[in-house]
């Protein structure tokens, strides 16, 4: 089983940046395709951004392209979200997640963190 912890939210003026992390432990995290979901309150989970094992190749919704970048870095099994222009609009609980599709759907994927709160004022 693939563990997952996300870290790096928190409280941002309209604008300004936010990185997220999220580490993995207990699984062969190399192989794992990752993504990036978010849900706010009253909202269904929404995609964000998806990366492909290698890293290779990155895949975003088109609230977010342009503003945010995917990146992974298998040697630390870790995967990153660099949040930058946020929005007022960006405000949710963000959740990292595995499995062994590369797909934009959460259904197809694995393991979850517990999310993390992202809140950007304006």
């Amino acid at each position: 089983q693939v563990q997952l912890v996300e870290s790096g939210g928190g409280l941002v003026q309209a604008g300004g940046s936010l990185r997220l992390s999220c580490a993995a432990s207990g699984g062969a995290f190399r192989y794992r395709h990752m993504g990036w979901f978010r849900q706010a309150p009253g909202k269904e989970r929404q995609f964000v951004a998806a990366i492909d094992w290698t890293g290779s190749s990155t895949t975003y919704s088109d609230s977010v392209k342009g503003r945010f970048t995917c990146s992974r870095d298998n040697a630390k099994n870790t995967v990153y979200l660099q949040m930058n222009s946020l929005k007022p609009e960006d405000t949710a609980v963000y959740y990292c997640a595995g499995g062994s599709y590369y797909s934009t759907v959460s259904n197809d994927y694995d393991f979850w963190g517990q999310g993390t709160q992202v809140t950007v004022s304006s």
